[in-house]
């Protein structure tokens, strides 16, 4: 698997994997109704996005910068996205460890993850394996499709 910066022609399967998952509705806090203009200004010109791709079809993507502006610009903050049919075969794995490095190489001191569902049991999971502790709960703050409102972590590490 090769993990590189997203070009813009990467845009229309970076975006298919996106709507994938938000249809789910249990990972990520956007409604299907997300529009894909957004998604590209988000993912394209807000932070620097990179893609997993593996046998030449991408199966994964994050973007990484800074959680807060100016005083607060020491703690990255990512997020990721990996295709359904990819899931369990150690692409999200490989795109945090990737984005530590990233983070490490770019000057951030810590990695901070605002938003963690709590039911997202792989994520939290790989999370704390590479060295994130939830550091609060935001109560019934994730309306999840299936099981209802949920909590949501904070989750951090140093770098």
């Amino acid at each position: 698997m090769e993990i590189r910066v997203a070009r813009q022609s990467d845009f229309e399967a970076m975006w298919a994997i996106f709507k994938a998952v938000i249809a789910a509705g249990d990972a990520l806090p956007f409604a299907e109704t997300f529009e894909a203009e957004t998604f590209r200004s988000h993912w394209f010109q807000a932070q620097t996005p990179y893609v997993a791709v593996q046998d030449g079809r991408i199966v994964g993507l994050y973007k990484i910068g800074a959680n807060a502006p100016d005083l607060g610009a020491h703690v990255a903050s990512a997020t990721y996205v990996v295709d359904p049919l990819s899931q369990g075969r150690g692409v999200g794995r490989a795109l945090v460890e990737h984005s530590l490095e990233q983070a490490r190489s770019d000057g951030f001191l810590a990695m901070q993850f605002n938003y963690v569902v709590s039911t997202n049991v792989p994520a939290v999971v790989l999370y704390r394996k590479l060295g994130f502790e939830v550091m609060g709960t935001l109560p019934q703050a994730f309306r999840h499709r299936a099981l209802g409102l949920v909590d949501v972590y904070v989750m951090h590490r140093f770098l």
